[in-house]
């Protein structure tokens, strides 16, 4: 009696007769990264493009990009950025500034909606929206102190190189436990590459 003969499992990224080998498959933070930069397109700020979701659970419930607040006239229908206007450096004086920040309107999107926060992962993606290269999108000293107090684990970032970068929340409460706010190795607006260099010194 002859023995069945055994089938050989298909998996994917396999080449089998009569098909091509698929791309590999991205990581869910990859992933959902990419949904962040479809996000950002939303954004109405003439120097960053900037979106931000919030995942909890393996499931997206909340997103925010760059805008004005509801209701109110945003920079390209006012067809100048304010704080250009003013001489105003990246960074500073951000009360001086018609936008709500991608990672505040997620925040707050989540609050109209009545859910919880806690426990989720943000994911930023930005891009300068004249070349439509992406951008360190590190969130600003007012966005972080505002997702430590949402309760949230991880900030998933895009980076200028094309990848991204990943800080734990617990590290920055531990950071600004032992040091004080100023000395953020990973500022806003500072270039990845010069961060990096700082910290090898």
């Amino acid at each position: 009696m002859k023995k069945p003969e055994k089938k050989s499992k298909k998996t994917s990224g396999q080449k089998t007769a009569g098909m091509t080998q698929l791309p590999p498959r991205i990581s869910k933070d990859e992933y959902y990264l990419s949904i962040a930069r479809e996000v950002s397109k939303r954004s109405t700020c003439f120097r960053r493009s900037i979106g931000a979701i919030i995942v909890r659970d393996d499931q997206i419930i909340s997103t925010g990009y760059v805008g004005a607040p509801r209701k109110t006239k945003d920079s390209l229908e006012h067809g100048f950025c304010l704080r250009d206007r003013l001489n105003i450096p990246h960074g500073q004086r951000y009360e001086l500034c018609r936008s709500v920040h991608a990672e505040q309107n997620a925040i707050i999107n989540a609050a109209r909606a009545g859910v919880s926060l806690l426990g989720g992962d943000m994911f930023i993606f930005g891009s300068d929206p004249k070349t439509g290269q992406p951008i360190d999108a590190f969130p600003c000293f007012i966005c972080k102190k505002m997702i430590i107090n949402a309760g949230l684990n991880r900030v998933v970032c895009s980076t200028s190189g094309g990848g991204l970068h990943i800080f734990s929340v617990e590290d920055w409460i531990k950071d600004w436990q032992e040091n004080d706010i100023l000395d953020d190795t990973h500022k806003y607006g500072m270039p990845y590459e010069e961060k990096n260099e700082e910290e090898k010194k």
